[in-house]
């Protein structure tokens, strides 16, 4: 319940209800782009002061060695899952979508995690960034494989070329090189930071999230007549990838808010990275459907049940 009286949570819900009475408010695109970019880089500012403060230890290792095993995993074992529900190619796409991260789901963990007063590791922004590229190179070959089967190859991608277009994501290198510059910068970079990754964070994340809100309430939409097995996908699959993460986390003696941020990564899916490679990438599946399930069902589960249910439990078993 405490999770609703935040402000930017607060707005968010609101978000859905002026989307579901379809009321024109709208936030302008250019203007969200640069809350979306604002947000990666005042949390690669952080990520890279917390990482000057603790230096390069074994948990670091540990916590991103879990990132890119689970980052492997859970697009693997859903693809497995959803070609029986979807053609080849819409079950690569929803495989990448759910095998990625959504950074404003990671960003608003963050904010939750500080409001409890519950300490992380500033290197988990480092396995955010590591947990994106490998699901969409999967879901390529995957869907490559698809059409060697169909004997088409006009939609085929090399994988050197995906590749370099995952890895030079402008977000994902605002996000890698703010942490560089902070990393480098150390305390008296934060302290001339303060400012913009403090005073000014709270409000830009309520902003985003109000944008999320009208956009999830707008996507739900495009899910009318899919299978209702489908659908149960986008809100089954996040506490079980969670749970998987929670597993690991307790394996490896993870802290609690590193577990938490573990699992809060591993439940989340893209919406903006993953859509926009593949929706070049694999042609043949249907963006309302990954779109619509990633943003319309799973980001508003993980917004307002999610991470208090993930950080709750995380505190029991870690």
């Amino acid at each position: 319940m405490q999770n609703f009286l935040d402000p930017a949570i607060l707005f968010f819900v609101f978000g859905l209800l002026a989307g579901a009475v379809k009321s024109n408010l709208e936030i302008p695109q250019p203007i969200a782009r640069f809350l979306s970019l604002y947000l990666l880089m005042a949390l690669g500012l952080k990520g890279g002061f917390a990482l000057a403060k603790s230096g390069l230890t074994a948990e670091v290792a540990v916590s991103l060695g879990c990132a890119l095993l689970l980052a492997v995993v859970v697009p693997a074992v859903g693809y497995l899952l959803l070609k029986r529900l979807v053609s080849r190619f819409d079950a690569a796409a929803i495989a990448a979508t759910y095998g990625s991260v959504s950074a404003v789901t990671f960003i608003t963990a963050t904010q939750y995690l500080g409001n409890q007063g519950i300490a992380y590791g500033g290197h988990m922004a480092a396995a955010m960034a590591l947990m994106e590229s490998p699901a969409i190179i999967m879901a390529v070959v995957l869907a490559n494989l698809a059409r060697q089967r169909e004997g088409s190859t006009a939609h085929s991608h090399s994988l050197k070329a995906v590749l370099h277009e995952s890895l030079t994501d402008g977000a994902q290198l605002l996000l890698i090189g703010a942490m560089a510059v902070g990393l480098i910068t150390g305390a008296a970079g934060e302290a001339a930071m303060q400012p913009f990754t403090g005073d000014l964070f709270k409000g830009m994340l309520a902003f985003f999230l109000l944008d999320m809100g009208l956009l999830a309430a707008r996507n739900v939409g495009s899910l009318r007549g899919e299978s209702p097995r489908l659908l149960a996908y986008a809100l089954i699959a996040p506490p079980v990838h969670a749970a998987l993460a929670l597993a690991l986390a307790s394996a490896c003696g993870l802290s609690v808010g590193n577990g938490v941020l573990l699992m809060v990564l591993a439940a989340s899916a893209s919406y903006i990275a993953v859509p926009a490679v593949v929706r070049i990438a694999i042609p043949e599946a249907r963006p309302a459907l990954y779109f619509g399930m990633s943003l319309g069902l799973t980001f508003p589960l993980n917004i307002l049940v999610g991470i208090p249910v993930y950080t709750a439990v995380a505190q029991r078993v870690l």
